[in-house]
């Protein structure tokens, strides 16, 4: 298959340029600016070249282009930064589409959790309403976008907080338990829809694959924990306490507005994937995270 992605030198866009490239796949990835590629099986273009011929190439075009939500204090300019960069990248992707003359099997478009917004215990499957805080605006215009797709099967993948060590939510929480400081965030009362890193390529490759998988898909493992229960598995796993918890107002002082999206509680469950037969390779969170940390 032939894959074009937006975001492929991401987080998991990396993670997942290695799976299709070990399975044989090609994989053309989509830059800021032009380089030459290393990798057998991988080549470049750029926004500012001919995106619709790199869609009429492509069997397959993924869509995980985004500012990172974290990396900046929240103001109007980031805000507004987050937003675009997916807005605009979408609509980049759905327009070379529109032009094709060969249009790709499946448009896999990314989304977030954050689409349900905060909603305390309520389970949340693909059929839930948006929330209606900043994130969950983001993620709706961002699906919009996506939605105007013509003449191709639309994959919007939902994605819960992705867990590896060597980028993400995880490697921060890490340090604070090394030293013995570890705990939950805010009341530790809100779920926490995690998923191995390994379950977020297994679903993409499963959507690339399966022609019923269309629409919303949630990206999270089952049965999502509350935070203090999985900071409690993270500290047993590193074999360290986890009481320290880390207040609501602190985490204001430290990351500013993002708080809200970080304390939010999202008992998202994946009950399209579960339907459609996905076997999870971690559904359990203790041996996710032995796996992770194991080197």
């Amino acid at each position: 298959m032939d894959v074009l992605i937006s975001g492929g030198t991401g987080f998991i866009g990396s993670y997942l340029t290695d799976a299709l490239l070990e399975r044989g796949d090609t994989v053309t990835i989509i830059s800021r600016s032009s380089k030459e590629s290393k990798r057998k099986g991988v080549c470049y273009v750029t926004w500012d070249d001919d995106l619709v011929q790199a869609v009429a190439s492509s069997d397959a075009v993924i869509n995980l282009a985004g500012s990172n939500l974290f990396d900046k204090r929240w103001n109007d300019e980031v805000r507004r930064e987050i937003l675009e960069s997916r807005v605009e990248a979408t609509s980049a992707l759905v327009k070379a589409i529109s032009k094709s003359s060969k249009k790709p099997n499946v448009f896999i478009s990314g989304s977030a959790v954050g689409f349900y917004g905060d909603r305390n215990d309520e389970i949340l499957t693909e059929d839930a309403r948006p929330g209606s805080d900043f994130l969950a605006n983001v993620c709706v215009s961002w699906e919009s976008e996506a939605k105007k797709v013509k003449d191709t099967r639309l994959v919007i993948p939902r994605i819960g907080i992705v867990q590896q060590k060597d980028d993400g939510a995880l490697q921060k929480m890490l340090l604070p338990f090394k030293l013995f400081a570890g705990g939950p965030l805010g009341s530790g009362d809100q779920y926490y829809p995690w998923i191995h890193m390994d379950d977020v390529v297994g679903l993409f490759l499963f959507a690339l694959d399966n022609d019923k998988v269309a629409g919303p898909i949630n990206i999270v493992a089952p049965n999502a924990p509350k935070m203090t229960d999985f900071a409690k598995t993270l500290g047993e796993v590193l074999s360290r306490p986890s009481f320290f918890k880390v207040p609501a107002f602190a985490l204001h002082l430290a990351v500013g507005q993002s708080a809200e999206a970080i304390l939010a509680s999202l008992r998202a469950e994946p009950a399209k994937a579960t339907k459609l037969g996905y076997t999870f390779k971690f559904p359990d969170l203790r041996l996710a995270l032995k796996h992770i940390l194991a080197d």
